[in-house]
């Protein structure tokens, strides 16, 4: 499972998924860095097969639209420290892979994880 964080999201995360083992690019890994536009995310997401992690609600709206990106994990926990956003992942990453083998679009919050068909 390959994944693309978007720029709103901390490098920290991308380099927490590398640690469990996932081919983890951050936006600012990308030659136009944090300034990559959202078209590009997608077409790189599609092309690699990367799930897109971010909290822009313009990507959540692609995909409901023109099932762009490849993806997507919305994450919608409002302000939240690295450290407790890194927890949140720790303690649901092997649920969220799970539901990735499954599904195409799936929403994180602090409480819960949301399916969407």
């Amino acid at each position: 499972m390959k994944f693309l964080i978007d720029a709103q999201l901390p490098v920290r995360l991308s380099r927490f998924l590398q640690t469990a083992g996932y081919d983890t690019i951050h936006t600012r890994d990308l030659p136009q860095q944090n300034a990559t536009p959202d078209t590009e995310v997608n077409t790189i997401s599609i092309q690699e097969s990367r799930i897109v992690i971010t909290k822009d609600s313009d990507f959540f709206d692609s995909f409901l639209i023109r099932q762009e990106p490849y993806k997507l994990l919305l994450v919608t926990t409002g302000n939240i420290t690295n450290a407790e956003l890194e927890a949140l992942f720790q303690s649901n990453l092997p649920l969220l892979v799970e539901l990735f083998s499954q599904h195409s679009l799936i929403e994180i919050s602090r409480d819960a994880i949301i399916v969407h068909q």
